[in-house]
């Protein structure tokens, strides 16, 4: 078996996903137990391995070891073993010492991270690789990685001193109040190619297996009859395995029962005055051999038990009434509609993807039975029933039964049958109520009186029926006149064309081949919220907030979501600082639908209603409120306070804001945002055919009104740049904030200033450094001090306005987290650590790794369809920019070349005093969340820092407890004459 396969030929492409034949299907068919199209095979020393060529992305192989062994097999005085010698497989092995293996792999362009990682679950361990293989002994170094991994991991007294930081700040990363939430429900639930295998042999096939492995052991969860109160509702179940073609049928009536109950949630969540803001359900396995099924909902403050109420009514609902025939035809859609996806791309399929089904397979051995069979068995399954509006239309290729019988027995899914798994959420056994709350107003008693209350309406078959909407036929009424093209340019070095529509609107498109069955679009327009007052900057910033929950296509949500019922076609907006933008992702089977749902946001005035206004300014405080108790929202807020002078554009928002936001000025701002077609630029991406995709932009774009005076209409170098300073001096400040287990955050930030000049080349070091640095600081604060998990350093550069001359302004931020009694110690590191870069510059073997890593990336990028939509855009609004995207595209790639070739450590050290403040110690700030020390420890703190003299610390102990004796005299005395 070859490593790399050789192209697929147009003329070779299989058939379409509609002309697939339907199966005869034997319920009790076992599905295959070997792995599809995979070469699959055991060594002598009892190895398994799986070896499958692929091409997507080119040149690139995805790796893994897995072990099946993980913390189950672990004893009380051994938590945590398993996990830290994970992590010291990077550390150090036979053949690698002190963090070797990362700095080899990052020198091929394997990032740490994104391209090496691993993890450690209960039952096993697996290890993950994804490298070049351009050339020949790059694979072969990989793959002896894994083999030192499997048996040669070194452990010393050293090695453990210096990984157990990271560890522990990985720890400390699951303890928020998501994790702890976690923790204390899963206490209730638990209570009671041939040349690639000869690689693998070479450098295997010479490691021995244990003399005794060990037996892994399974803990009964055991039933309970009452329910567990601990908004969540969980009940477990058995897990089911997947054995037979039943299995899988099975597995597919219980996808379609979770989807059409996430269906009739999200709109009970759309209703006036709704129980709850969001509302979902799903299944999650949560140790073999059990299961459970899991409701959450958000709520507004004091509503827990109503929300409660509700979720429990629509599954009492379901299981009196079922779902309707229009409900489960919608779900229909929607599963087919993704195999279909999943068919078409079979063949561009990522390796990450493909490795990640054969570790399930080695681990659970769960079926890879391949796209083409799982195809074919869905749409026997599912016979597709269309929707024309209301009305349910069963296409005459399904009037045969015989495909879709097996011994008398009915194959295709029914309505009933889907909704006889709600009984699996029962109440009664077996199952786990809990509520979480900011501060407790729920009792035990309130949640188990919810539950009887629906038990005695069920009962008593006093819960109607679903109520269902009217569905139009047709998401755009009448279809627009077409507009023509009033300019072509064609670009055949980047290969995309340029059209200039009749009403103004500039249209950009390429036809690419990397996913058969996308196609990205991307619209924008200069002039955001950056030009508008303070007064009308919280109202109008809410714009896609108000509009979206309202609808901005011409339709209410709740009632588009079923039009768009199996059309794989979505639109989103963006209301920037600079730019108004909409975005669109679809098969190129739905453009069309894609395209009408941008006439439709282009032809639709917003206009708020009472009610729905006060709904989504509940829910929004609901927001802020929840926002406001979360510490790292706290953190973040306070950086940019302290980062760009307290501006009002960068303030968070408040409930006293809220209470100020006018909907109607809101409304009215979105509207007017996408209205002139004039002042956009549209560029799409993806596998579209130009006959067919041309007609359908000069309708639907083209289409699109041109008012009679420019609205919104702004030249980029008139607009106004962000009303924000950057602090002049040191900043380092710690934010306190009450957590249940203590956590630390820090962010250290740097200003940024470029000069009007070589600007292109500047923003590509800029780039380049930030890479740099994020690096050192994984090496520094994590390889050698053990203090850290990750850091990531992140690059803000919009503070002026995007204009062709001026300056660039920003930031660079260095972000990570750590035990918090090392915060101000590892801040002091990481400056030094700058210092010591603008001092003396990098090693020769860090700018290699970087450049290395940043060619991989692009070149992984160039098989994109997001990375050449990014590309243009950028191309687009670059500076240099004057109407030929052609040259536009060619200075921005010769300029990253231009600066890869440049870049040396000299170079780097004279970037890194230019672009950062240099000595980077005279100009910074540093935030640091901590947790809030008591008062009593705050005191201590204070004493201890400020008076070192012992006779003045007993002085002011003395004082102190004089002055409480008086105080509580003088309370007495008080009461005392109250009484």
């Amino acid at each position: 078996m070859d490593l790399l396969p050789a192209e697929t030929p147009e003329l070779a492409k299989k058939h379409g996903f509609r002309s697939l034949k339907l199966l005869n299907i034997n319920m009790d068919q076992p599905l295959a137990e070997t792995p599809f199209a995979v070469d699959y095979g055991k060594l002598d020393n009892g190895l398994t391995y799986y070896v499958r060529s692929n091409s997507k992305p080119k040149m690139r192989a995805a790796l893994a070891l897995v072990v099946k062994v993980g913390s189950v097999l672990e004893e009380e005085d051994e938590r945590g073993v398993a996990h830290i010698v994970e992590h010291l497989a990077f550390n150090a092995t036979t053949k690698y010492t002190n963090h070797d293996i990362v700095k080899f792999l990052e020198s091929i362009g394997a990032e740490f991270g994104a391209c090496q990682n691993a993890m450690t679950s209960a039952d096993d361990t697996v290890y993950e690789l994804f490298v070049p293989v351009d050339k020949p002994e790059l694979l072969s170094q990989a793959i002896s990685v894994l083999a030192e991994f499997s048996t040669e991991i070194r452990v010393s007294a050293e090695d453990l001193e210096k990984e157990r930081g990271a560890v522990m700040e990985e720890y400390r990363g699951s303890r928020n109040a998501n994790g702890r939430m976690q923790d204390s429900h899963w206490a209730l639930m638990m209570a009671g190619s041939k040349s690639v295998v000869e690689l693998i042999r070479m450098h295997f096939e010479q490691k021995s297996s244990a003399h005794e492995t060990p037996d892994v052991p399974r803990f009964p969860v055991p039933a309970h009859e009452e329910p567990r109160f601990s908004l969540m509702i969980s009940c477990k179940m058995p897990a089911q395995e997947l054995k037979t073609i039943k299995d899988y049928r099975d597995l597919l009536v219980e996808s379609m029962f979770l989807q059409a109950l996430n269906q009739r949630l999200f709109k009970v969540s759309r209703r006036r005055d709704p129980p709850f803001y969001s509302c979902s359900a799903a299944a999650d396995v949560l140790v073999s051999p059990i299961k459970a099924y899991i409701m959450t909902s958000s709520c507004k403050e004091n509503g827990t038990i109503e929300a409660l109420e509700a979720m429990l009514m629509e599954l009492a609902r379901i299981q009196l009434h079922g779902f309707s025939e229009r409900e489960i035809s919608i779900v229909r859609a929607l599963l087919l509609s993704e195999i279909e996806s999943a068919y078409l791309e079979r063949d561009q399929i990522q390796s990450t993807s493909l490795r990640d089904e054969y570790v399930q397979h080695f681990l659970c051995n769960e079926p890879v039975v391949g796209i083409e069979f799982e195809a074919q068995l869905q749409k026997s399954l599912l016979p597709c029933k269309y929707l024309f509006g209301n009305e349910i239309r069963i296409p005459c290729i399904y009037s045969s039964t015989t495909l879709l019988t097996s011994k008398n027995h009915l194959v295709a899914i029914s309505a009933t049958e889907v909704a006889t798994y709600a009984q699996k959420l029962c109440t009664a056994y077996n199952c786990v109520i809990k509520a979480i709350e900011p501060q407790a107003t729920v009792t035990v008693d309130d949640l188990k009186d919810a539950v009887a209350k629906i038990t005695c309406l069920k009962e008593g078959r006093s819960i109607l029926a679903w109520d269902e909407d009217q569905i139009p036929e047709e998401i755009v009424n009448i279809k627009p006149n077409p507009g023509s093209v009033d300019q072509q340019q064609e670009y055949s070095d980047i290969k995309v064309t340029e059209l200039i529509l009749s009403n103004g609107m500039r249209v950009c498109y390429k036809c690419t081949d990397f996913l058969d069955d996308q196609v990205l679009i991307s619209g924008y327009s200069y002039g955001g919220l950056s030009e508008l007052s303070e007064s009308d900057y919280f109202s109008c910033s809410m714009g896609s907030t108000i509009a979206g929950e309202i609808g901005i296509f011409g339709h209410k949500p709740s009632v588009l979501m079923d039009m768009l019922a199996g059309k794989r076609a979505e639109v989103g907006t963006k209301l920037g600082p600079y730019m108004r933008s909409f975005s669109a992702d679809c098969s190129p089977t739905d453009l069309e639908t894609a395209l009408q749902l941008v006439y439709q946001l282009f032809t639709t005035n917003v206009e708020p209603g009472e009610e729905e206004v006060k709904k989504v300014m509940e829910m929004a405080e609901e927001a802020v409120r929840a926002q406001e108790r979360d510490p790292y929202t706290a953190f973040a807020n306070r950086v940019r306070e302290i980062s760009y002078g307290n501006s009002y554009f960068f303030r968070p928002i408040r409930i006293s804001d809220l209470k100020k936001v006018d909907a109607f000025k809101a409304c009215d701002y979105f509207s007017n945002s996408f209205k002139d077609p004039s002042t956009f630029t549209a560029v799409i991406v993806g596998n579209i055919n130009p006959s067919i995709a041309r007609p359908l932009i000069l309708q639907y774009l083209g289409g699109i009104p041109k008012p009679h005076v420019p609205i919104l209409k702004f030249n980029r170098d008139d607009l106004k740049g962000l009303p924000f300073t950057f602090p002049g001096n040191i900043i380092r400040e710690v934010v306190r904030r009450p957590m249940v287990e203590a956590q630390c955050s820090v962010q250290l930030c740097f200003p940024v200033e470029l000069k009007n000049g070589a600007m292109i080349e500047e923003i590509h070091f800029v780039g380049f450094l930030s890479k740099l640095l994020e690096t050192k600081m994984m090496q520094v604060l994590r390889f050698k001090h053990g203090q850290i998990y990750s850091a990531a350093v992140s690059v803000f550069l919009g503070g002026n306005k995007p204009s062709r001359t001026g300056d660039v302004r920003g930031d660079i931020s260095i972000n990570f987290s750590c035990d918090p009694s090392m915060s101000s110690t590892l801040v002091d590191l990481a400056l030094d650590e700058i210092l010591c870069l603008q001092n003396e510059g990098p090693l020769d073997e860090d700018i290699s790794a970087i450049l290395e890593i940043e060619q991989r990336a692009h070149e992984n990028g160039l098989q994109e369809n997001y990375y050449w939509l990014d590309k243009i855009l950028r191309s687009y609004q670059s500076r240099v920019y004057s109407g030929d995207i052609g040259s536009s595209f060619q200075i921005h790639e010769e300029s990253r070349l231009k600066v890869r070739e440049s870049l040396t450590p000299s170079a780097s050290k004279s970037a890194l005093q230019r672009i950062l403040p240099f000595p980077c110690r005279k100009k910074y700030t540093a935030v640091i969340l901590m947790p809030q020390a008591s008062r009593y420890q705050l005191l201590k703190s204070y004493l201890r820092k400020n008076y070192q003299n012992t006779k003045v610390l007993l002085g002011i102990a003395g004082l102190t407890v004089l002055t409480v004796t008086v105080w509580r005299y003088s309370r007495s005395s008080i009461n005392g004459e109250r009484k």
